[in-house]
């Protein structure tokens, strides 16, 4: 009897087009509807509900797409392969051969945020936090298909029926194995666009922004960083020096900076629900000004 194939042979171009003799990626593309449309879109529909002040808005996304681009690219360059861009500080800037880390976006997020909330809205982080929080794991989820596009960022070889053979890329070929492995681009997109759908019902259905400031971000910090906590120890190790790192602590990289993330969303929420439910009054001194 033939063997029955138990593995799903994955060989997307991951070029949509060229122009001008440069190829349009999916990833880029992904990303790019992501960062600069969906994600936007939401948060202006979240601006509008609230009567928010537009300069506010116009602001806050410069502010996140900067945020967002140069933590994750020093994330990846400093969390990753730190020896190699502090010898060569002007790789750092050729983004456009790839290398971004989610954790490190998370941090410019994060920094932008509170830069933004000192010079623009004197307001807590938190309550932007809670509102730009809820279309990120969409975006996040857009990311992943693009790297699942890229046939990149997958895990260890796998008997599941489901395991891809990602036949264009050098490192699964090194792998040299006939088995499948784990399509970890698409479990994270899976469980990112769970944590986008739950905040948006928390935000939509059930006011938490308003009345539990911290528990939408708190929960996106929490789902978004326990997925990868989980994930990660299915992938492949991005860098050998991470074998030692597991073999001494059991956590590779990704992990280890998913804890602080996680440890910040446990305290958020349980610090949003002990509070009493409260009106924002940021938004009602707002309107009171009007």
């Amino acid at each position: 009897m033939l063997p029955i194939l138990n593995a799903i042979v994955w060989n997307p171009d991951p070029a949509l087009f060229s122009i001008f003799g440069r190829e349009i990626r999916w990833y880029s593309l992904l990303f790019g509807l992501g960062l600069f449309f969906l994600g936007p879109w939401i948060v202006s529909r979240i601006w509008k509900k609230e009567q928010l002040p537009q300069n506010w808005y116009d602001q806050l996304f410069w502010y996140v797409v900067l945020g967002t681009i140069v933590g994750a690219r020093l994330g990846h360059c400093f969390f990753y392969e730190p020896m190699y861009y502090l010898a060569n500080p002007i790789e750092i800037l050729k983004i456009w051969e790839g290398g971004l880390a989610s954790h490190g976006g998370t941090l410019g997020i994060i920094l932008a945020i509170w830069i933004f909330s000192r010079k623009v809205t004197h307001r807590p982080m938190v309550w932007t936090l809670d509102r730009l929080a809820v279309p990120v794991g969409l975006v996040a989820a857009l990311i992943r298909i693009g790297n699942l596009m890229n046939s990149e960022i997958f895990g260890r070889p796998t008997t599941l029926p489901w395991g891809f053979q990602f036949v264009r890329s050098p490192e699964y070929l090194s792998l040299n194995t006939t088995l499948g492995c784990h399509p970890t681009a698409i479990y994270e997109a899976l469980a990112y666009l769970i944590v986008f759908a739950v905040c948006m019902w928390l935000y939509w259905q059930r006011d938490a922004a308003r009345r539990r400031p911290g528990l939408i971000v708190g929960f996106f910090l929490l789902g978004t960083f326990s997925a990868r906590l989980i994930i990660e120890g299915v992938k492949l190790v991005q860098e050998s020096w991470e074998t030692q790192m597991i073999e001494t602590i059991g956590l590779n990289q990704g992990q280890l900076l998913s804890v602080p993330f996680i440890i910040a969303g446990i305290y958020l929420i349980v610090r949003a629900l002990s509070r009493p439910e409260q009106l924002n009054k940021v938004t009602d001194s707002l309107h009171e000004k009007k």
